[in-house]
């Protein structure tokens, strides 16, 4: 059997190209035309027509270039041999057009005794499930897996052509997940267009799946994009921990989302909203946590679980959720005001799970910001960018408040003063070089103001 070797006309991200196999076996008296990718990636300069690979054996110089080449020339090899055995012990009548790109998924994948592979979901609840993570961006990446799932039942549902079109790993491709990104961005008016289809969609998931009953609503590019970034890092994890030798976001370019000025409150405005009597003591509650917020600065998901054992001498120290797989050693520490040492004091023992204060869901604490912002009478109008259009617009500040305007307040407040990033980010858990404080440079004229009077 000859084997027929070319390279991908994509270049991945690092440059290499992957070596694709073809066969032309003569099968009931016709040519059966089959392709498959191999799974190996190397530069152009060292394909080979015959082999896949250049044969490197005579090369004495073992630079890390000709090693990695050599490794991937073994690689296929190995691919090759398998490929060669199974063909030999298949009868020539049961082959078909994806015979080899199925033997190619199965040398990837042996068959493990149940006589199934993981699925799409599957994996992806390994992953969740080994990443260490906050559960903000656990139920984030659940709702990128139910995306996946109504994408892959709609192109079921809607293309004759692809009725039993399945989001395998194996052989999912860069023009998939373009198409999946445009799915995400049509959602809604497919919704809207194919009513009973997404009703059904909606309930049905597949096995693993977490369901959760909701609307689809329509996305903006920011949401687009994190929903992509989040495929993309399984991608990234499934290749590390070699379940597949696909790499579908070779060359795919996710552009960094786009945010407006960081909107916060004044420190006069935040005490207003300290000392203002408020109708219910949930509300009372709940203010409280916001202005602690406010003088500490972490994210939500961080805030809902300190505990006593976080405060050493005055000083609250924790590691970040978001930020500390960029940087393990990191700890954000933050010496406690009176007042914040006063809120701490006033809920001690209030939780029974012993954290700093009864906290409740996230959703439902930033309803009652909203409503706390009211009741403050702090509603004056702000710029906000809109998420679907890019557009910026004039909306109340009590419409958009919400707990990380606490975040942004504390590090916007700090910033007006100190100016320097460095000693603001070890109090916020912003890593160096977060592009966040480029945002807040314009959030004050006053600092431009005071620049230029060093050159009167």
């Amino acid at each position: 059997m000859k084997y027929y070797y070319s390279l991908s006309s994509k270049d991945g991200s690092d440059g290499k190209r992957e070596v694709l196999i073809r066969l032309q076996p003569f099968v009931c008296g016709k040519v059966l035309s089959m392709r498959a990718k191999s799974g190996v990636f190397i530069n152009a300069v060292y394909f080979d027509e015959d082999g896949g690979v250049k044969d490197l054996s005579r090369k004495h110089l073992a630079t890390p270039e000709i090693t990695y080449h050599k490794e991937q020339a073994a690689r296929l090899r190995k691919l090759t041999a398998y490929i060669e055995g199974r063909f030999n012990a298949t009868d020539r009548r049961d082959l078909y057009s994806q015979w080899l790109k199925d033997a190619v998924n199965e040398y990837y994948h042996p068959d493990d005794g149940s006589g199934t592979r993981q699925s799409f979901y599957e994996l992806a609840n390994e992953y969740i499930s080994k990443l260490e993570c906050s559960d903000g961006y656990a139920r984030s990446f659940r709702v990128m897996v139910r995306d996946v799932a109504r994408y892959e039942a709609f192109i079921r549902a809607t293309d004759k052509q692809r009725a039993k079109y399945v989001f395998d790993i194996d052989t999912i491709t860069r023009d998939d997940i373009e198409d999946f990104a445009d799915y995400l961005k049509a959602e809604s008016d497919l919704a809207n267009e194919y009513p009973d289809l997404f009703k059904r969609l909606l309930t049905e998931y597949p096995s693993g799946v977490t369901n959760s009953k909701r609307t689809i609503e329509q996305r903006g590019n920011n949401t687009i994009h994190a929903i992509i970034k989040k495929l993309r890092a399984l991608f990234l994890w499934l290749a590390d921990e070699g379940k597949t030798a696909n790499r579908p976001f070779d060359g795919y370019k996710i552009v960094a989302e786009q945010y407006g000025t960081p909107i916060y409150i004044t420190i006069e405005e935040r005490n207003i909203i300290s000392e203002t009597a408020l109708p219910t003591e949930h509300l009372r509650v709940q203010r409280d946590i916001f202005v602690f917020q406010c003088l500490i600065g972490c994210r939500v998901g961080d805030l809902m679980n300190l505990t006593a054992k976080n405060i050493n001498s005055g000083i609250l120290t924790y590691t970040p959720h978001k930020t500390k797989d960029e940087s393990s050693s990191f700890a954000a520490r933050v010496p406690l005001v009176d007042k914040a040492r006063e809120l701490i004091k006033r809920y001690q023992g209030a939780d029974r799970r012993g954290r700093l204060f009864p906290f409740i869901t996230p959703q439902r604490y930033n309803d009652a910001i909203k409503a706390i912002f009211t009741a403050a009478g702090i509603t004056r109008p702000v710029e906000v960018r809109n998420s679907l259009t890019g557009e910026y617009e004039l909306k109340p500040i009590n419409e958009v408040a919400s707990s990380h305007l606490a975040r942004r307040t504390f590090v916007g407040n700090l910033y007006f003063r100190i100016k320097d990033p460095a000693i603001i980010g070890q109090m916020s858990g912003h890593v160096n070089g977060s592009k966040a404080f480029q945002r807040y440079r314009n959030i004050a004229d006053e600092i431009l103001v005071d620049a230029v009077q060093y050159i009167k």
